[in-house]
């Protein structure tokens, strides 16, 4: 059984058991999160929602957060001498997906 789930502009597949790193929720470790913007379910039978599946719900424990890997931004025009390099390191949240109710 998976799900297909929208959160943080981004869609995830899940099963339970998976742990995801999903944007930053702001929930604190150990709490539990709903997730109920389910797009798609599958139960041997596809249900997919017009855009969401009615009733549906993913829930998910909060392992904890982090920060992930430096991305360079480098910005470069020739002949100038201009040039600037820039780091980003996007902030996110670890889940492990307990229960997908359908």
């Amino acid at each position: 059984m998976y799900a297909i789930i929208a959160t943080g502009g981004k869609q995830y597949k899940v099963a339970e058991g998976d742990i995801i790193r999903v944007e930053k929720l702001g929930v604190e470790a150990g709490e539990t999160y709903t997730f109920d913007q389910v797009l798609a379910v599958n139960n041997d039978k596809l249900v997919v929602g017009n855009p969401t599946v009615e009733g549906a719900t993913v829930t998910a424990s909060v392992i904890g957060d982090g920060k992930a890997k430096k991305v360079v931004v480098y910005k470069y025009k020739r002949k100038t001498g201009y040039h600037k390099k820039n780091g980003h390191r996007q902030q996110y949240t670890a889940v492990k997906i307990d229960k997908i109710n359908a």
